[in-house]
């Protein structure tokens, strides 16, 4: 680990490297210095068997963490180094390391903080007014950014990838009642569901810089509970804001697990939705557009939709890319994010009247 550490810019003499964390992407190490004036460091080993284009990877998130520091700078922020990544550039000016078998990053690392996890009122109101503010500062970023997923968000692809898995139908559960069944509603919800595509073929929707995996967890605070910055920037890429918004709301507003059987339990919580739309409508009006903020309750549909598609899929398939504990497992999970979707459909009148109180 210490020549691996050997191989970036880094400040002061390396005392220790030590696991850190417990990333299911990515495996990370606390890199500690003998200097006191010497910062410590955060080394990652960077899984490109979901992100294969390194290249397109840390030029995004060097962008980026380049553009917030810029506007941090421009307005006399207090404790910048604390507020913003700073990735370390390795010796051959590159922002990575291959050592042959595995690519690794180097950033510095911010003492002091805290991680939080779960979903709380409180919670789900911090996390919508960060992301937002963090959309707002990437809304006039000068350069275009790639997908590091490619088609992450798209449901037209998503439904694409289930029709391929009906026509295969590799282990025969294409033509099981229930899988017919659900097939008929998918496909009757899939041109309405496609409509953000459908608006940004015509010009009318925007795509713009989203963090792509909005939770507490990716988010760092002081010993005060001040929000300091963003973190986990592998997925940031250029997005409709509903892959931000719609995709935290998937997960936070279930009352239940995702693979939870009893659909008695499955249910929309809708004081998470309020509490995380009032905090994300304060940071991000300054920039969206009219179709955008009239469209937030088809993203809270959306993300559901489109996990129900991906479950269906694989399920399908034969359970090749979600891992399972059990025959039905994925069919359960599609069970329970259509039922998640039916009581977000319900609940539009209510969505919509509550996004106009805030407007």
């Amino acid at each position: 680990m210490k020549e691996i550490v050997s191989h970036f810019a880094i400040q002061g003499t390396v005392k220790d490297v030590r696991p850190l964390g417990n990333g299911l992407i990515n495996t990370t190490y606390k890199v500690e210095t003998v200097e006191k004036e010497a910062p410590d460091y955060v080394l990652q080993n960077v899984n490109v068997s979901i992100f294969p284009d390194i290249d397109l990877l840390m030029n995004n998130i060097v962008e980026v963490t380049g553009h917030i520091r810029k506007k941090l700078e421009a307005a006399n922020t207090y404790d910048i180094d604390r507020k913003v990544l700073n990735f370390v550039p390795a010796t051959d000016g590159k922002y990575y390391y291959f050592d042959g078998e595995k690519y690794w990053r180097v950033m510095v690392y911010i003492p002091d903080t805290i991680s939080k996890t779960g979903v709380s009122l409180e919670s789900s109101y911090i996390v919508g007014k960060t992301f937002a503010n963090f959309q707002a500062m990437l809304a006039d970023i000068p350069v275009q950014l790639g997908e590091t997923i490619k088609d992450f968000h798209n449901i037209e692809w998503r439904l694409q990838q289930l029709r391929d898995a009906v026509a295969a139908d590799p282990v025969g559960r294409a033509n099981e009642p229930e899988v017919k069944q659900l097939l008929d509603e998918i496909w009757k919800r899939a041109d309405e569901m496609s409509k953000s595509e459908r608006l940004y073929r015509e010009g009318k929707l925007p795509k713009r810089i989203c963090h792509c995996d909005t939770k507490v967890d990716n988010i760092l605070f002081d010993q005060n509970d001040n929000v300091l910055c963003v973190i986990d920037l592998d997925t940031v890429m250029p997005s409709f804001i509903f892959s931000d918004f719609g995709d935290f709301l998937r997960s936070a507003a279930n009352t239940t697990a995702e693979d939870d059987p009893d659909l008695k339990n499955v249910n929309f919580n809708f004081d998470i939705f309020k509490a995380f739309t009032e905090g994300y409508l304060e940071g991000a009006r300054c920039f969206l557009t009219p179709i955008e903020i009239e469209n937030l309750p088809y993203a809270t549909a959306l993300f559901p939709y489109m996990q129900t598609v991906r479950f269906f899929a694989d399920y399908i398939n034969g359970d090749t890319y979600f891992k399972v504990t059990y025959p039905e497992h994925n069919l359960i999970r599609t069970r329970n994010q259509f039922r998640l979707l039916q009581c977000v459909e319900e609940a539009f009148p209510k969505m919509q009247e509550f996004i106009k109180s805030q407007l």
